[in-house]
């Protein structure tokens, strides 16, 4: 036996990162050629090349150089470091960071963020092009590596459209400009006289026109516009409509290139035993019978991270081979022991009764309005309900994987299925102290994300691995281990009392919430929520209730805790709306119909926040409102046929409506309860995310959430023995099969509006909307998750 002392802690501070909403970030690539057919390419600009090439820097926006002199491949073999710049050729014309175009009338355009399903880009294209006047069809996508000259590229909090609208709109517009005033110089016309139209320049007097490709060379040359004006709202060709994905052929024929596709020449690959507790030791192992598997070359011992690790590397026994299934099977053979420490007393079940204990006694006041407790003393009548939602893992089809190459000079090169590349390229940086600018991440396609991506452990893993060996290395994680050591999302307790006047009006409301904080995985000794985690529907609860307190209790975290889409919105509003269906029982009066008076008259709740509203929005342009709520409740009873279905036994509708990430969305339930198992007939959901860029992308991401909030709903529950977790893979941890789909109905709300969220938005309402009609079906609530009848 090989003795291991226990070393220095491990852990690694993510500076700058918000715990709630994340980094930065990149990545690796594709091109879409005119719909028919899509080949691989890597883009690597360095800093000071870019910088060279720049035309607006100090700005938002900045130049990139692009063209058709990339170098393309068929498989997903990654090209050699050296053919880097080569693969991105200078195009005659290139505006700012996202746009190129070249001379033949092609346009290439950057993506800066990640594309996990959610169809960033399939959006971006449309919005850049139609404020270019683009053909659409002309139109090429690349992926850019993670660098902060994008600004923020962290695909987390549903920001690409809701941040960037603007600003890849100014792209596209500076570009049009530019080729407009190119035209008009040649012609020696003003440019007012002049319009851009579908790749073409026109001077409609002089029956002159000039294609985009000719102008190239010319609109390079012209002044770069700070503020170019954006075309009106009803010329849009684009932004809107139903975009075709850019990646589906792709996809469908087996030629996207995901993380695990990546090939690297002379690469080993990895799997890595963890210890089964957060802030454990290793005390010894045991190789040797590791080492006897065909293929298996060594195993090396990670530093082993704190209770407390951020985003590094959990560490532990990183078994080392010349393909996957080798270092599997040595994996298995490898014996380990290890100190669970203190947080081998971590049981799931005895954790849920402190979470109830705490929101039993008044916690910390987060929002106060009127008085409660006297309120509560005159009310006709009161309700109260306590609820619960287990711990939730976030089970990404494609698991954690990603391929480091440390090279002799000192960096580091790495391709992966990253949400955030900027933070990846940081904390790789830190994990391996070394300079960030000699970390280069690539971002492939993500097989989802939901949030786990963006926490760059496993790239970490990678990088240690590769330094330690001297070779390229591809970890990639089992299932067991993408479901045991999530950054999960936390477990909630939840308490709620409501008061009546005579009329069954409320007058009087008390929240308390406790669940363990994702701050606790940067520091410890958290005990209480973030204002960025209260924020997510706690506190922003829109009732137009006169007395009111919100509290937050205390829970301390054994786990890694982390943001999974939507976040606390998923616990606080499936007990605020439930708990909202079972006040309308209460007073005998129909869900819809009391939902509608909790929110009262349309009216602002900007007051409620001092700045921006809790999703980092401009609450002038687009203020959070009641009257959304309304509107899209009203739509999704009406849509639904609410009051009007005859329900046969066992069948009960269900509402639920909430605000988060700048948008608003309700959805209706219909369910069938027979021998107390639930099947949902029918959903129907409505959105309003204000101005929305592709109709497509909109409802397959409503879609995606009721899918995605169904599981959590009869199936979402982590649970702990001994500090390590119960559930391995999907005979235990289920996702919704196919026949539990139900009937789905999409409808979006047309807003001018500025845009809001759409990937996360569509889930918080979900889970309540079910119960709340299990409750209109057996008269009886439910008020924990999973459903469970029985």
């Amino acid at each position: 036996m090989k003795k291991i002392s226990n070393g220095l802690p491990f852990m690694l501070e993510a500076l700058g990162i918000d715990p709630v909403t994340g980094t930065k970030f990149d990545p690796f690539t594709h091109v879409r050629n005119n719909g028919r057919d899509s080949r691989t390419v890597i883009l690597n600009l360095s800093r000071r090349s870019f910088l060279k090439t720049s035309a607006l820097a100090g700005g938002s926006v900045f130049v990139l150089g692009l063209g058709t002199g990339f170098r393309a491949q068929d498989s997903p073999d990654v090209m050699e470091t050296g053919t880097r710049e080569e693969a991105v050729s200078d195009s005659e014309f290139r505006p700012n960071v996202f746009v190129a175009l070249h001379e033949n009338g092609d346009v290439f355009i950057v993506n800066s963020r990640s594309e996990m399903g959610q169809g960033v880009r399939s959006s971006i294209p449309p919005l850049i092009a139609d404020e270019m006047e683009a053909d659409l069809e002309r139109v090429h996508v690349l992926q850019a590596d993670g660098d902060a000259m994008y600004g923020d590229q962290n695909t987390d909090g549903s920001t690409s459209i809701r941040n960037f609208f603007d600003d890849w709109r100014k792209a596209g517009a500076t570009a049009r400009v530019m080729l407009v005033s190119a035209a008009a110089a040649d012609w020696g016309v003003p440019a007012e006289e002049c319009e851009a139209e579908n790749h073409v320049v026109y001077h409609r007097a002089s029956g002159r026109e000039a294609a985009y490709g000719d102008l190239a060379r010319m609109a390079a040359e012209q002044p770069v516009p700070e503020d170019p004006a954006f075309k009106p709202r009803e010329k849009w060709r684009y932004i809107g409509k139903e975009i075709r994905g850019t990646d589906n052929r792709d996809i469908a024929t087996g030629k996207a290139v995901y993380g695990l596709d990546v090939k690297v020449p002379g690469m080993l690959y990895a799997s890595v035993e963890h210890c089964p507790t957060i802030g454990g030791t290793l005390i010894s192992y045991d190789a040797a019978e590791t080492l006897k598997v065909p293929g298996v070359r060594e195993v090396v011992s990670l530093p082993l991270a704190s209770a407390s690790p951020g985003f590094g590397s959990l560490g532990g026994l990183a078994v080392v081979a010349e393909n996957t299934w080798a270092a599997f099977q040595g994996r298995e053979k490898l014996i380990a022991e290890w100190d669970l420490g203190d947080n081998a007393s971590y049981e799931s079940a005895a954790y849920r009764e402190t979470l109830e204990a705490s929101v039993k006694a008044p916690g910390k006041v987060i929002r106060k309005t009127g008085d409660e407790a006297a309120a509560f003393d005159s009310a006709a009548t009161t309700i109260e309900a306590s609820y619960y939602v287990p711990m939730l893992a976030h089970t990404p089809m494609e698991v954690p994987n990603a391929t480091a190459w440390f090279k002799d000079d000192g960096s580091c090169e790495c391709w992966a299925p990253t949400q955030d590349a900027q933070g990846a390229r940081a904390t790789v940086a830190q994990t391996l102290e070394i300079e960030e600018s000699k970390v280069t991440i690539h971002i492939t396609l993500l097989g989802g994300g939901f949030g786990r991506k963006s926490k760059p452990d496993f790239i970490c893993e990678a990088a240690l691995i590769s330094r330690a060996v001297g070779a390229p290395v591809k970890v990639t994680w089992k299932r067991e281990d993408c479901i045991q050591f999530d950054y999960f999302h936390s477990p909630s307790a939840q308490y709620l009392k409501a008061g009546f006047d005579e009329d069954g009006k409320a007058v009087s409301w008390l929240h308390r919430t406790a669940f363990p904080s994702i701050s606790s995985t940067f520091a410890p000794g958290v005990k209480y929520a973030s204002e960025g985690e209260l924020n997510l529907g706690f506190t922003t609860v829109p009732y137009d209730i006169p007395n009111m307190s919100c509290e937050n209790g205390e829970a301390i975290a054994h786990v890694r805790i982390g943001w999974l889409r939507s976040v606390c919105n998923i616990h606080h509003s499936f007990a605020i709306n439930a708990f909202a269906g079972e006040m309308a029982h209460s007073v005998g009066r129909d869900q819809v119909e009391y939902l509608l008076e909790l929110l009262g008259p349309s009216r602002s709740l900007n007051d409620m926040f001092p700045e921006k509203g809790p999703y980092g929005e401009n609450l002038e342009e687009a203020p959070y409102h009641t009257g959304r709520l309304r509107a899209v409740l009203e739509r999704a009873a009406r849509e639904s046929g609410w009051g009007s279905q005859a329900l046969g036994p066992g069948e009960g509708m269900g509402a639920a409506v909430h605000y988060s990430f700048g948008s608003y969305v309700a959805w209706v339930m219909r369910v069938k309860v027979e021998n107390n198992t639930v099947r949902v007939v029918r959903a129907d959901g409505v959105i309003d995310c204000g101005t929305y860029v592709n109709a497509d992308r909109v409802r397959a991401q409503m879609e995606g959430n009721l899918v995605f909030g169904l599981t959590l709903a009869f199936n979402g529950r982590i649970t702990a023995t001994n500090g390590s977790i119960n559930q391995s893979n999907f005979h235990n941890y289920r996702l919704l099969r196919m026949e539990q789909t139900p009937e789905t109905h999409i409808y979006l709300t047309e807003s001018e509006m500025i845009p809001g969220g759409v990937g996360e938005p569509g889930l918080p309402p979900v889970s309540p909307a079910l119960t709340n009609a299990i409750l209109a079906a057996t008269g009886s609530p439910v008020r924990e998750l999973p459903v469970r009848l029985a």
